[in-house]
C-alpha cells in the first residue's frame, strides 16, 4: 500500500478522479497505484510526481513511506 501517495494527493485537495483527469489515466489506475497493486510506467510516474510535487522515484522504492527503502539500506 502506498499511503504516502494518498497523503500527497489529499494534501493538495485532489480526489482520485481529479488526479486521474490531470494525469490522463482512468480513476481505477490511480486507485491501484495507491493500493500498490500497480506501478505506473516512468513517464506517468514523473507526470503524477510533477502534479503532486514529489520525487517520481518513490514509486520504485520498496518501503511503504518515502525514505523507508533508504533507511533499510543503512
Amino acid at each position: 500500500m502506498r499511503k504516502w501517495l494518498k497523503n500527497e494527493r489529499n494534501k493538495r485537495g485532489l480526489t482520485q478522479p481529479a488526479l486521474a483527469n490531470l494525469a490522463g489515466v482512468h480513476v481505477t489506475a490511480v486507485n491501484k497505484y495507491e493500493l500498490g497493486t500497480r506501478t505506473p510506467n516512468p513517464k506517468l510516474a514523473k507526470k503524477i510526481a510533477d502534479i503532486l510535487g514529489f520525487d517520481w522515484a518513490l514509486f520504485y522504492e520498496d518501503g511503504e513511506e518515502p525514505g523507508d527503502a533508504e533507511e533499510e539500506r543503512q
